[in-house]
């Protein structure tokens, strides 16, 4: 069944915006988590050139996805496929799945799954992605310890009441565990919601 995240209508068009600065044409991009499959959709159809695979480990956001790619019908979408980030050879299936990838894309996943899908991300893309290729990052993060927001404190609470294993991440640990994938970060953007886009570089 398809369905709608009122987040992804707000959120896409600055997201657009840095893909659009650092994405290279042609790019084939991977999408790990893409949840409803809005983004996949909204960044394939603005973007042309871009070849995206789409992928989530919950059954329920796959068949959201595949329902958007068949009722949008992009040609440059592919159908979703299952991966899960936390599995140490997700990188090797998605090698084995697509020819190369010049990006990963991930948003809101690593404030609300455990710590080790974050590193799992991590190291699957430092395996996954050639010398220069990109990791873009959205959600919110801590800074130097401290939320940068009231709402981002209030949220993390809501988040650790679901499940005490996630809540919103330190930005200097994700830089500490994107550091030892191989992973640089060139960039942080300020987006809506006290969210931010992080652009990390594979050496």
């Amino acid at each position: 069944m398809k369905r709608d995240a009122p987040a992804t209508h707000r959120n896409r068009e600055p997201i657009l915006e840095v893909l659009r600065r650092w994405l290279p044409e042609p790019a084939r991009v991977l999408e790990v988590a893409s949840g409803t499959g809005q983004h996949a959709i909204f960044f394939s159809g603005a973007m042309p050139h871009i070849d995206w695979q789409p992928t989530d480990h919950d059954p329920a956001s796959l068949e959201s996805t595949a329902s958007w790619v068949s009722e949008e019908g992009n040609s440059n979408v592919r159908a979703p496929v299952l991966l899960d980030a936390s599995s140490p050879t997700w990188s090797d299936e998605m090698r084995a799945e697509l020819d190369s990838v010049d990006a990963i894309f991930n948003a809101n996943m690593i404030h609300i799954s455990p710590w080790a899908v974050a590193e799992g991300l991590f190291t699957g893309a430092g395996d996954l992605l050639g010398s220069g290729g990109l990791l873009f990052l959205y959600g919110p993060f801590k800074v130097g310890g401290e939320h940068t927001s009231p709402s981002n404190v209030l949220f993390n609470e809501s988040l650790r009441e679901r499940d005490p294993l996630w809540g919103v991440r330190d930005l200097e640990r994700v830089d500490e565990i994107a550091a030892a994938a191989g992973l640089l970060r060139i960039e942080s953007n300020e987006l809506p919601a006290n969210n931010k886009l992080l652009v990390f570089r594979r050496g």
